[in-house]
């Protein structure tokens, strides 16, 4: 479990392809910290440590399923990635609810400068059936974007935008989302036990 909140933005250092598995490794000031099964968010995506190739950096793999859903696949060296840490149970929930299990990916359409801060347009494909179910934005609700928690504006039934603050800016790789960039995004779990929980209803 996660909070959406990002640590840093680490830095890829080797990418290595294993049948439909993707061994990431990356470098990160906090690497000493971890542990062999330890979870972290990637971009979003809840993945375990593996191994230490090299002192700062750490391996996780991301299998076939994760790699067709999220934009880990299209990782290169040199990329930066959100990462975060697991909640800690005595901690703040200064984001929200974050499983790290990504639902889709989206592309950014539009970014602003405005005032100093930076307003990001996400467009992205919906299923009818999935939208029933919760997995859509909502007007001043919660979504997570590259695995940063955001507060949805301008909620359209395929797209979204959200604002990002000069720290969030400069902490994590929202400076290299640009227009065409693909992200990972993640719907709020509340809404989706909501709408799962209306379904019931509706069939009594």
């Amino acid at each position: 479990m996660f909070s959406g909140i990002v640590e840093e933005a680490a830095t890829v250092v080797g990418l290595v392809r294993d049948g439909g598995n993707l061994h990431i490794t990356l470098r990160c000031s906090f690497t000493d910290e971890l542990k062999i099964d330890q979870s972290v968010s990637h971009n979003g995506v809840c993945l375990t440590v593996v191994s230490f190739p090299s002192p700062g950096c750490y391996t996780v793999t991301a299998i076939q399923e994760t790699l067709d859903r999220s934009n880990l696949g299209l990782l290169a060296v040199g990329d930066e990635v959100n990462v975060e840490r697991s909640m800690k149970v005595d901690g703040r929930l200064d984001g929200h609810i974050v499983q790290g299990h990504v639902d889709q990916t989206a592309t950014c359409t539009d970014v602003r400068e405005v005032d100093g801060s930076h307003y990001y347009t996400f467009g992205y494909s919906v299923d009818p059936a999935m939208a029933a179910k919760g997995y859509v934005t909502v007007e001043k609700g919660s979504v997570t974007v590259n695995g940063v928690s955001l507060t949805v504006c301008n909620s359209q039934r395929d797209s979204f935008q959200v604002a990002i603050i000069p720290y969030t800016y400069e902490h994590t790789n929202f400076h290299n989302i640009h227009q065409g960039t693909v992200v990972n995004i993640e719907f709020d779990i509340i809404g989706k036990y909501l709408s799962r929980m209306m379904e019931f209803v509706k069939e009594k």
